[in-house]
């Protein structure tokens, strides 16, 4: 009957909780959506000594023919400071079933055919241009939302994780817990991509900012504000987040960077 007790104490407490994150996120006007439904191909680039100019010249090329194919063109931008690669492209597909569906494919190749740039030259420009590519498959928010955060945006900031063994789940509610923090201290939400197949990263997540110094701006805000959105979160305090996170992560990698021109 004890043992009854206390399962039954601890689901309530735990559904409190839930109920308690969703209110403050509600009350908060946010996160909009974080469960992930949209699939997308995120590629990682590093550029051949010298050749970045020469790369981004090539991926804008290849846009020209998914515009003529009628695929979305990749979100896109290039790093400052942080990991090895130079670019990060997130091509939107929808689903391995739409997006590799014959007419696609059909469409895809008459685009290719039709350009100055076929698929296999574009290929070889690739090779000659890059040092090393990296693509994983991720579900994240829906393509209207993540262009959405896009537009007008010019600085970037991803963290990329792999999760200790059994906690992919917790670190996603981490996230998520960080999502209204954020949005309670009236920053912008992280776009959260979960790993579906590809690399070995297990999630990552992509913060959109207009410039250099609204991302530097978290400095400016009161730490009463701070505290107060914390606990809302699901925190105790603001400066429990990052070792929290640190207790779920077997690796996590910061990048920032800005638009292309």
């Amino acid at each position: 009957m004890r043992k009854r007790s206390k399962k039954m104490s601890m689901f309530l407490a735990f559904f409190t909780l839930q109920a308690l994150l969703s209110m403050a996120a509600l009350a908060a006007g946010g996160p909009q959506s974080s469960e992930p439904t949209y699939l997308y191909k995120t590629t990682f680039v590093r550029a051949a000594p010298g050749k970045l100019l020469d790369l981004i010249a090539l991926y804008k090329e290849g846009m020209a023919v998914d515009d003529a194919s009628g695929d979305e063109r990749p979100l896109w931008w290039r790093h400052t400071q942080g990991d090895q690669w130079d670019l990060m492209l997130l091509f939107p597909m929808g689903s391995y079933t739409e997006y590799y569906s014959k007419e696609r494919i059909s469409r895809r190749k008459k685009a290719a055919e039709g350009s100055s740039l076929s698929q296999k030259e574009f290929r070889q420009k690739l090779d000659a241009c890059s040092a090393w590519r990296e693509d994983i498959f991720v579900l994240g928010p829906p393509l209207e939302a993540v262009k959405k955060a896009f537009d007008g945006t010019s600085y970037y900031h991803i963290e990329i994780c792999i999760a200790l063994p059994g906690k992919q789940e917790e670190l996603f509610k981490e996230r998520e817990m960080e999502n209204i923090y954020q949005v309670g201290v009236g920053r912008p939400e992280n776009m959260i991509f979960v790993r579906d197949q590809g690399a070995t990263w297990d999630l990552f997540t992509l913060g959109c900012y207009s410039d250099l110094k609204h991302w530097a701006s978290s400095a400016d805000i009161p730490k009463e504000k701070r505290i107060s959105a914390a606990r809302q979160a699901g925190f105790s305090d603001p400066d429990e987040i990052g070792p929290y996170l640190r207790t779920l992560i077997d690796m996590h990698r910061d990048t920032m960077g800005v638009a292309i021109k």
